[in-house]
């Protein structure tokens, strides 16, 4: 058990008979049957008996150990905050005397005031633990430890009868040998660790089963982007067939009327051609007509003539067929045979 307590010490102030004495705010101070907080006052140092019992709240830190059923010790380390709630009481039953020329206590009250409650607080301690097994009493952490401890201060007779109150108690902690805790944390940290290589493995199954979906998506985009690009060359060469039809429709449109066009300008030509062939041989045969008319009557009329005069005409007739002649030399030879010629069969 470790104790830790301040000394309280009164301001003394000395004269050759006689001595001031001032206690502090949180100080009671006996003096004969003066008693009171806050006093000064002067008194003779042979005679005067003083006590002085501070009224503040004090701290008590302890580590109790203790054993548990199954024979392991366990350390439990606690604090109890603790006052003197009656100094006249605990003036009577511990030495708060102090020394009249010092200030300071004969005795040491506050170091027994704190042996006897750690002595009351490790009783529970050690009841209560040697009641439990030593993963119960981990399990189970200081609360029930602090309840028992404070249930033992708070009925505790003697602590009545020295005018002492707990003000609290605290406990901080459940301890084992640290070589034990560590092999009592080995399964939990194991199953800590088996925890988080599941959660590891889980999560590397969710990254690949993440990873599986996206190509199966990548996969079936490629597929459906395949197939609409099947459809758009589909699309694209029944469009271009569609068009060659059309196409094909219109050439024929176009050869027809063209064909139906040329057939008629066809059938005009030959109508024209044989209007101008009927024409022209209308015309040949009314000229024919007429030569063969003018023929005979001009046969008629040279019919009628005397031969100097046919000789005439047909001399005249020669010579209208006749080339250019630049000079003509006429021998009697070729006058002969002309005449003779002309004077013939006619």
């Amino acid at each position: 058990m470790t104790i830790a307590e301040e000394a309280i010490m009164a301001d003394i102030t000395r004269a050759p008979f006689l001595h001031h004495l001032r206690s502090g705010p949180t100080s009671w101070i006996r003096h004969g049957d003066r008693e009171g907080v806050g006093l000064a006052f002067w008194f003779r140092p042979r005679t005067a008996v003083l006590s002085e019992v501070p009224l503040d709240d004090r701290e008590l830190s302890l580590v109790c150990h203790a054993r548990t059923a199954d024979h392991t010790e366990l350390s439990v380390p606690v604090g109890i905050t603790h006052r003197v709630a009656e100094p006249g009481l605990a003036a009577r039953r511990l030495d708060f005397g102090i020394d009249p020329r010092t200030g300071r206590w004969r005795g040491t009250p506050l170091d027994s005031l704190a042996t006897l409650l750690g002595e009351l607080a490790q009783q529970p301690v050690l009841a209560l633990l040697a009641g439990s097994t030593l993963e119960a009493a981990l399990a189970a952490g200081p609360d029930p430890v602090q309840r028992a401890i404070t249930e033992r201060l708070d009925g505790d007779e003697r602590l009545a009868e020295l005018g002492v109150a707990v003000v609290g108690v605290r406990v901080l902690a459940v301890r084992a040998d640290p070589d034990l805790e560590r092999s009592l944390q080995t399964p939990t940290r194991e199953a800590a660790q088996a925890r988080a290589d599941r959660a590891t493995y889980q999560r590397r199954a969710d990254a690949v089963e993440r990873e599986r979906a996206i190509a199966e998506n990548e996969l079936q985009s490629s597929i459906e982007l395949a197939r609409r690009e099947e459809q758009l060359v589909d699309q694209r060469g029944a469009n271009t067939r569609r068009q060659a039809e059309l196409d094909a429709a219109a050439a024929l449109v176009a050869a027809e009327a063209d064909a139906q066009r040329a057939g008629l300008a066809a059938t005009a030509e030959a109508d024209r051609v044989r209007t101008h062939s009927a024409a022209q041989a209308e015309r040949i045969r009314v000229v024919g007509l007429a030569e063969a008319t003018a023929e005979e009557a001009k046969l008629a009329a040279l019919r009628d003539l005397p031969p100097e005069v046919l000789g005439s005409l047909t001399l005249r007739e020669l010579a209208g067929h006749l080339p250019e002649i630049g000079q003509l030399t006429i021998t009697p030879d070729v006058l002969t045979g002309l005449v003779t010629q002309l004077a013939g069969p006619r």
